[in-house]
């Protein structure tokens, strides 16, 4: 989770929602992909820190799905990147902190839940969470 923090940290260095997202290979203790928010950069509203760690995976390693990786993520994910979890068949999803207006895991339209899920990773949520939760809070106040 620290990795996925200092991408979430460098994402609000250029001006970003501060959400990093890190793919790990647990096993080998090993981050293969690592990004943070870019949807101001890239002009796309999909450019969230967990889509760009999937995409770089899958482009590095030629393949669809992702089976036997784990995704840290410092936000739970909404439910546009939620699906996109399922549908790259991530073991793991492990988030930092909660996030009650715009979450699709634990609230919203709760992604795994839905009879539609073809794939429902295992989901851990809490570590980091107040140091994550503080990181958004201060970039958000400082735009009001």
């Amino acid at each position: 989770m620290r990795a996925a923090m200092e991408e979430a940290k460098e994402a609000q260095a250029r001006g970003e929602v501060p959400i990093g997202a890190v793919i790990a290979d647990c096993k080998a203790e090993k981050v293969l992909s690592a990004a943070g928010n870019r949807t101001i950069e890239y002009a796309d509203p999909t450019a969230h820190a967990e889509i760009l760690a999937i995409r770089k995976l899958c482009r590095d390693l030629g393949v669809q799905r992702i089976p036997g990786y784990s995704l840290y993520v410092t936000l739970e994910p909404c439910a546009m990147c939620a699906a996109a979890l399922s549908f790259a068949r991530l073991d793991k999803i492990i988030f930092a902190a909660t996030d009650p207006k715009g979450g699709g895991v634990l609230h919203g339209g709760k992604f795994f839940e839905q009879p539609t899920c073809h794939h429902r990773p295992d989901v851990k949520h809490g570590l980091l969470a107040e140091e994550s939760a503080a990181l958004l809070k201060g970039f958000f106040k400082a735009r009001r």
